[in-house]
């Protein structure tokens, strides 16, 4: 995979002492409440999404997270059973590198009906909730991804973007999402220029992009 050795040159902000303490309360508690508030909704999504697709309404996707530990990102289904297992079944050649290389494919034929639908809405990010409660995501940081994608980074890229829990939104996700790719280097351009920024009020202000973000389907796929 290419790397971009030029972005090496990345200046990581220095952070306060209680930048952390805050951060992890915030997550712990916020994550609690909208878990007890909507613990209906999931369970709704669950039903439907079980028997429209016959089999478990969530995904635990490997992924990289803070210090190179994986860590298990729950989502709600959006593709077949065995889409994953077997994407050689649905996937020609060229949308295999494609998945390979991003993890994202164009008009992926392995996305059920209903997973049009969560995936646009990013209603399948909403178990990631779960994660944020037991401490292995944040409300936000870079995106979790794969070792596969990790390889886009060189080491002293990846010693700085494995320092931070990944997160449920992020810099890249409220500045083009899909739209940028590992493979033009914007990606990983804009995951580590978080680590240029991060604050208390960047972070707050990353959340506030969100919203509107989700609602436009910025970037969905």
């Amino acid at each position: 995979m290419k790397t971009f050795p030029e972005l090496d040159n990345i200046k990581v902000k220095k952070l306060h002492w209680w930048y952390r303490p805050i951060k992890r309360s915030f997550d712990f508690i916020s994550s609690l409440l909208v878990i007890l508030l909507f613990s209906w909704f999931y369970l709704i999504m669950a039903i439907i999404i079980a028997i429209s697709t016959h089999g478990n309404p969530f995904y635990a996707d490997k992924r990289v997270g803070r210090w190179g530990k994986e860590i298990k990102v729950l989502k709600f289904r959006s593709m077949f059973i065995d889409a994953n297992d077997r994407p050689e079944k649905y996937l020609n050649k060229k949308q295999l590198d494609q998945w390979y290389r991003e993890r994202k494919v164009d008009n992926d034929p392995r996305i059920t009906k209903i997973g049009h639908f969560i995936r646009k809405t990013s209603i399948d990010e909403l178990p990631q909730f779960f994660n944020i409660f037991i401490g292995n995501m944040s409300f936000v940081g870079p995106r979790p991804i794969t070792h596969d994608e990790l390889q886009n980074f060189t080491e002293k890229q990846q010693e700085i973007f494995l320092s931070a829990k990944p997160g449920l939104t992020g810099h890249w996700q409220v500045s083009g999402r899909s739209e940028v790719s590992f493979k033009s280097g914007k990606r990983q351009k804009l995951e580590l220029e978080y680590f240029e920024i991060r604050s208390t009020s960047t972070d707050l202000k990353i959340l506030f992009k969100t919203v509107p973000a989700v609602l436009k389907h910025h970037g969905a796929k």
